[in-house]
């Protein structure tokens, strides 16, 4: 039995609590959150309903001063940005556990954080433990699954990865990260604030250029609104017509003046088609498409979880999922 302490209670950390609750070979026996309402609070009720006795604490501290046991692995669920999660990584890792985030910008950091990724590596040295940031997109879908793909070609001249996503059946503060409902106005001075975007596309592209062997000279991002043709209601949302329902992003990574790796990332409330595409130009050319989609929070809850095992076992340091055991499903 994998035991784990959780840090982040907001609906992802939630959604991954009741998970680990459904399965025989792992066990949350710690849950942290700074939110003092929830101090105290039942970790059990907070995730499906059902007394566990695991009260919720406000520190790694105050939680590993209750336990009997040292814990097997942290699961973080709190920042995208990896400036923010250095302080908590730091708070778990001087007791020596390792850690599986789901900080977005922790999960190829090295191009765009390099101070923070050189603060986080020489954190992991000094505890010995590995760190390793994952989920969905970043983390699987438009980096780890390409990269994997990759190995059955003779040579690559070009990759194009794109995720088209319906954002209507993800969880709110999801469909609020990608602009839905906004009005154009707001939705430009939120891009400008840097609170509106899909974080971690740059870190996917070089991923996968580490992966291929591709030394990238330049790597470009736009980002504009998905608008809304027609007014559209959601459980969450009314959209008006013109206003934003989404989110569109394309990175490019060039060599030579070259593009040699594409992404585009499209989420948006009322998109007709969801799906997850990888064109690959080379010898074999081919392409790899998931009809529908796969969906992102049940998909980064499950990574997570099942990254945990390759984490326990994996050597000091700052981890990629490239550079890890193969997580597979833990039952």
């Amino acid at each position: 039995m994998i035991k784990v302490i959780q840090i982040g209670l907001g609906p992802l950390g939630q959604q991954i609590g009741r998970y680990i609750s459904e399965k025989k070979s792992i066990c949350t026996i710690a849950a942290i959150d700074i939110n003092k309402q929830l101090e105290g609070t039942d970790f059990g009720q907070l995730i499906n309903g059902n007394t566990s006795k695991l009260l919720i604490e406000n520190s790694v501290e105050n939680a590993l001063q209750k336990l009997n046991e040292k814990p097997d692995a942290a699961i973080i669920t709190t920042v995208s940005s990896i400036k923010k999660l250095e302080s908590q990584i730091e708070e778990v890792a001087k007791y020596g556990i390792p850690i599986v985030s789901t900080c977005e910008e922790l999960s190829f950091p090295w191009e765009e954080n390099p101070e923070a990724t050189k603060n986080i590596e020489a954190i992991c040295k000094k505890y010995e433990v590995a760190c390793l940031g994952t989920g969905v997109n970043p983390g699987f879908l438009m980096d780890y699954l390409p990269s994997v793909l990759s190995s059955v070609c003779k040579n690559i001249d070009s990759v194009l990865v794109e995720r088209i996503q319906d954002a209507t059946p993800r969880r709110i503060p999801f469909q609020k990260k990608i602009g839905a409902g906004l009005d154009l106005e707001t939705f430009k001075a939120k891009e400008a604030e840097g609170t509106l975007r899909h974080v971690g596309l740059k870190e996917s592209v070089y991923f996968l250029a580490e992966s291929l062997g591709f030394t990238l000279d330049d790597v470009t991002e736009n980002l504009n609104p998905v608008i809304a043709d027609s007014s559209l209601k959601t459980p969450a949302m009314d959209i008006q017509k013109g206003d934003a329902r989404g989110v569109q992003q394309i990175s490019h990574g060039y060599q030579n003046g070259e593009c040699k790796i594409e992404m585009h990332f499209k989420a948006a409330v009322g998109e007709p088609r969801s799906y997850d595409k990888i064109t690959v130009k080379g010898i074999p050319s081919f392409t790899s498409e998931i009809d529908t989609g796969i969906n992102g929070d049940i998909a980064t809850c499950a990574i997570t979880i099942n990254a945990v095992k390759s984490i326990v076992k994996a050597a000091p340091g700052l981890h990629t999922m490239a550079t890890i055991a193969v997580p597979g499903y833990l039952n």
